[in-house]
This record gives structure tokens, sequence and C-alpha cells, in this order.
């Protein structure tokens, strides 16, 4: 994996609940870039949250709104932090714009640790009353597609938001294996 390259993004791809905002926000802070997440991208186009545009016009229109706010995010205009919605890994257009964009850092975490970090009825459409089987179900579904898509993995399951946002500054901080090391 490539040390981070001026111009080029850094994506933070998992499930819902890993921490790609606020992971990112800190991820962000610390390099002095913008924080641009998709979901915020889709909200901001519709003026509608996502669960509105889930319950009013279906997954599927809200798919076709999410890849669009993928696009926008990848053509940000200067070298952003992009929090990529848990779901955009299901499109393969997606998934090769987030690919070509930058460094993708998959923030990886057990259902359990998952179900911990969001709340039933909140913004979440998928989830329904009980999270954590929808969110086991869900990973199983995106896992390989995640690991796919990543360049480096995060397991955030015991760590702060400090520490997975270091954890991520760290993996996108190291030189290719092939290239040559530069001394001091």
């Amino acid at each position: 994996m490539a040390a981070i390259v001026v111009g080029d993004h850094i994506v933070l791809i998992g499930m819902m609940g890993a921490g790609k905002t606020s992971v990112g926000r800190r991820v962000a802070e610390a390099l002095d870039r913008p924080l641009v997440d998709t979901d915020a991208l889709v909200e901001a186009r519709t003026g509608r949250t996502v669960r509105e545009i889930f319950e009013a016009d279906g997954e599927a229109a809200y798919r076709a709104i999410e890849a669009d706010a993928v696009a926008d995010a990848v053509d940000w205009p200067e070298p952003a932090v992009l929090a990529a919605a848990g779901g955009v890994v299901l499109y393969p257009a997606s998934r090769d714009r987030l690919h070509d964009a930058g460094t993708v850092v998959w923030l990886a975490a057990t259902p359990a640790t998952l179900a911990g970090r969001v709340r039933p009825g909140d913004h979440r459409p998928l989830l329904g009353t009980d999270p954590e089987p929808v969110l086991r179900r869900l990973l199983e579904e995106r896992h390989a597609l995640y690991e796919e898509l990543a360049d480096e993995v995060v397991v955030v399951d015991d760590l702060t938001t400090e520490q997975a946002a270091e954890c991520v500054l760290a993996a996108c901080d190291r030189p290719e294996p092939s290239a040559p090391r530069r001394s001091s």
C-alpha cells in the first residue's frame, strides 16, 4: 500500500456503526483535509434523511442517489477524507470509483460491537428494532466486498475513536513494499 499521496483521498469503508464519520473527522483534522460523508451528500442533495428516502422511495432509489454521492465525493476538488456509506460496496461502479480515489481503509468490527454503537430507530433504516442479527447478515453479505476493496484494515472493536484514527493515519503512511526506502 502506498503512502498518502498529495491529491489522493483517504476512503473509509465499513459497516454502519464502525465509526467512519467520527474516525474520519479526526483523520481529516490531523491532515487538515475536509471530511466528505456520502450520507451527508445524499441528505444535502435531496433535503431528506436516508430513512425518509428509504421509506418514501425504497432502497433502489436510495442506492441510485448514493451512487451519485459517491461520484461527487470522489470528484472532490481537493484531497479529502471520504466516509463512504456502508452499502456503497454493493455496486461495482461505486467500488471502482472508491478504489481509484486513493487509499481505502476498512474499519472492521464484529456485529456485537456494531450493534452496541447503533441505536434502533435512528437514521439507519435497514436495522429495525433488533440490530445485531441484521448487522450479522449484512456483514456476511458485504465482508468479501470490503475485503476486496480495502488497501488496509483497521479492526476497531476495542479502539477509541482517537486510537482508530491513529491506526488509519499509520496505515496510510506506510511506504509500498516495492518502493525503495529513503534514508535520512
